[in-house]
């Protein structure tokens, strides 16, 4: 946990896996939503507030968690390809080449280029 000096904006180690969009499905079907952590864990290991964290590769100021970002997004751009291409995919080729380069262009945000 840090001592609250720290300045950095850090991206949440379960990037990718999205808290917010987990805590949809249950908001949308039931009209219920849980309260988000206090605190979480980011992709460079420490805790921090919630509020200190953003996936918005423009926010992000730890560069640790950047890179941690960028690679996540990058294994899921493949994850996404590699499960269209098994069969009775949840997903069309369309869909899964759409998705890996949202990722892929996410990956390129958070590593500068």
């Amino acid at each position: 946990m840090t001592d609250g000096r720290d300045p950095h904006l850090h991206v949440a180690a379960a990037a990718g896996r999205d808290a917010a969009a987990v805590r949809g499905l249950p908001a949308s079907t039931f009209g219920l939503a849980g309260d988000l952590p206090a605190e979480v864990t980011t992709g460079c290991g420490v805790r921090v507030p919630y509020a200190m964290t953003s996936p918005r590769p423009d926010r992000v100021t730890c560069l640790a968690c950047r890179e941690h970002a960028r690679s996540g997004h990058l294994r899921l751009a493949e994850w996404v390809e590699r499960l269209a291409g098994m069969p009775g995919p949840p997903v069309g080729p369309d869909q899964a080449t759409e998705a890996a380069a949202r990722h892929r262009e996410l990956a390129a945000r958070f590593s500068g280029t």
